[in-house]
C-alpha cells in the first residue's frame, strides 16, 4: 500500500462544522442497542452488572475517544477518518490490515441498524399478517429499507445525511423523554440491585452484545474529510458525545431496572414502551434510532474504502482505481458505496440482531486497540512527539510533513544515498559512509526537537 498525500488531491469536502460529528456520533451511540438490548442486559446481569457493563465499556471507549482526540490535534486528519490515523501513524501494511475489519464493522453496523429497523415494526406485525394473509418476516422491511437507504445516499450524498440527522435526533431526544418520565410497568415490584431472571445469560456473552452501543462515538470520525477544522470539530464532538452517552446509558438502566422485573425485562426486547407515558414513542424512537445510526454508518463506511482504495490496498489497480474515484466537488465515494451497499444487502439477509453484534464487537476492538497503541506511542516513544508539528516556514504548522511513529522508532535514510549503503560492512567507505548518515539524522532531529521547542514558546 502506498499512503497518499490527500491534500494533494484538492477536494476540501462539503466544509462541516462540530455539530455533524455530535449528531453522528450521538444518533449512532443511542441507537438500536439502547431500545431493543439494554432491558435484555439489566434482566440478565441486574443494574449492577448492567452499570458494570456500561463502565468497562467506556473503559474502552473513553481512553479511544482521547486518542483521537490527542491525534487530531496534532496532525491533520483527512478523508477516510479513523483509517487515515492508522495508515499514516503505522504505515500503509498495518493500516490496510487494520482499515479492513474497520471497514466491515462500519459496514455490517448498517446491516444491524437495518434489521434493528424491522423490529421497531415488529408490534405491526398482527395488522400486516391479517392485511396481506402472510406471516411477518423482518426481511419484509429491512431488504427494502437498506436499498431505500442506500438509493438516497447515492443519488443525494453525505449533506442529505447531515440534514437528516437533524430531524432524527429530536424525535430521538423526545422518545428517550417519553421513556425516562413513564410509570412502572402494571404488577412491577422494587427489586434488589443484583436481581437477575431465572436462567440469566454470562456476562460476557451480554457484554458482547451490548457493546456496539457505546462504539457509536467514532461515527464522526469517518466524516473527516467532510469538516472544515477536523483538528477542532473531531475532538470536541466526539468526547462530548461518548460522555453524554454513557450518562444517557446509566440512566436508562436505572429507569428499566426500578420499572419491571427481570424476567419481563429479558423476555420483552420492547418493555421500553410498556414503561412510557405514550407507549408508541419507543418503536418510533427505534425507527428513527436505527435509521439515524444507519446513515452516519453509510456515511463513514464508503469513505474509508475509498481511502483505503486511494492507498492502493488492493492487489488489483483498477479495482483500486474504481473505487478511489469519487464525483463531483466534494469527492462522494459512488464507487465505494454500490460495493458497500451489496454487502450490506447480504449480511441483512443471512443474519439476526445477536448474531450481528457480536460480530461488530469482534471488528471494533481491533480498531480501538490500534488507535489507543498509535496514541501511546506517540506520547511516550519520544520527548518531543507533540512537539514535531512545528511551523514549515510560513508561519502556518506544517501538519502535512509532522513525523509519525515510525519516525520515532526508525532512523530515517537517506534516500539519495541508496548506493552508499550498500557499500560493504566493514569497508572504509562504508563505515565512513554510515557515520555521515547517522550524523545526519542526529542533526536533522535536533533542528526539529529545537524548532518545536520555539512553536511551543510562541
Amino acid at each position: 500500500m502506498k499512503p497518499r498525500d490527500q491534500t494533494r488531491q484538492g477536494q476540501a469536502g462539503h466544509g462541516f462544522g462540530t455539530a455533524p460529528v455530535f449528531l453522528a456520533s450521538i444518533c449512532t451511540i443511542l441507537g438500536a442497542i439502547l431500545f431493543l438490548r439494554l432491558g435484555y442486559a439489566v434482566g440478565n446481569t441486574g443494574l449492577l452488572g448492567t452499570l458494570g457493563i456500561i463502565v468497562v465499556g467506556h473503559l474502552v471507549t473513553i481512553p479511544t475517544a482521547l486518542a483521537i482526540a490527542e491525534i487530531a490535534t496534532n496532525r491533520r486528519v483527512e478523508g477516510g477518518g479513523e483509517y487515515f490515523i492508522i495508515s499514516r501513524s503505522f504505515g500503509g501494511a498495518i493500516g490496510g490490515a487494520i482499515g479492513i475489519p474497520l471497514y466491515l464493522s462500519q459496514t455490517v453496523s448498517i446491516a444491524f441498524y437495518m434489521i434493528a429497523f424491522a423490529e421497531a415494526l415488529r408490534p405491526l406485525a398482527p395488522w400486516f399478517e391479517a392485511t396481506v394473509g402472510v406471516p411477518f418476516d423482518p426481511h419484509f422491511v429491512s431488504l427494502p429499507a437498506a436499498l431505500l437507504l442506500l438509493a438516497l445516499v447515492l443519488t443525494k450524498g453525505a449533506a442529505l445525511g447531515v440534514r437528516a440527522l437533524w430531524v432524527v435526533a429530536v424525535v430521538l431526544g423526545l422518545s428517550l423523554l417519553a421513556f425516562l418520565f413513564g410509570g412502572p410497568v402494571d404488577g412491577a415490584a422494587p427489586t434488589e440491585l443484583s436481581a437477575v431472571a431465572a436462567r440469566p445469560d454470562p456476562f460476557i456473552l451480554v457484554f458482547a452484545i451490548v457493546f456496539p452501543g457505546f462504539t457509536g462515538m467514532t461515527a464522526g470520525v469517518g466524516l473527516s474529510g467532510d469538516l472544515a477544522k477536523p483538528g477542532r470539530s473531531i475532538p470536541l464532538g466526539v468526547l462530548s458525545a461518548t460522555l453524554f452517552g454513557m450518562l444517557v446509558y446509566a440512566l436508562a438502566a436505572y429507569k428499566l431496572a426500578a420499572s419491571a422485573s427481570p424476567e419481563a425485562l429479558a423476555e420483552d426486547q420492547l418493555i421500553m414502551a410498556r414503561i412510557a407515558l405514550w407507549g408508541p414513542a419507543i418503536p418510533i424512537g427505534l425507527a428513527c434510532a436505527a435509521i439515524s445510526s444507519a446513515i452516519g454508518s453509510v456515511l463513514i463506511a464508503p469513505r474509508t474504502l475509498q481511502a483505503m482504495a486511494a492507498d492502493e490496498f488492493s492487489p488489483v489497480a483498477k479495482l483500486d482505481r474504481l473505487l478511489a474515484k469519487g464525483v463531483g466537488e466534494e469527492n462522494e465515494p459512488r464507487n465505494a458505496t454500490i460495493l458497500t451497499g451489496a454487502i450490506v444487502l447480504v449480511t441483512v439477509a443471512a443474519g439476526d440482531v445477536d448474531s450481528v453484534a457480536r460480530m461488530i464487537s469482534m471488528f471494533f476492538m481491533v480498531t480501538y486497540g490500534a488507535l489507543c497503541s498509535i496514541s501511546a506511542l506517540e506520547h511516550f516513544a519520544a520527548p518531543h512527539v507533540s512537539l514535531l508539528d512545528v511551523p514549515d516556514g510560513s508561519g502556518v504548522g506544517n501538519r502535512g510533513a509532522r513525523p509519525d511513529v515510525r519516525d520515532l522508532l526508525v532512523p530515517q535514510r537517506d534516500t539519495g544515498q541508496r548506493s552508499r549503503r550498500h557499500l560493504p560492512r566493514g569497508s572504509a567507505a562504508g563505515d565512513a559512509s554510515r557515520s555521515d548518515q547517522a550524523a545526519r539524522h542526529a542533526e536533522a532531529v535536533g533542528k526539529r526537537v529545537v524548532a518545536a521547542e520555539r512553536h511551543r514558546a510562541q
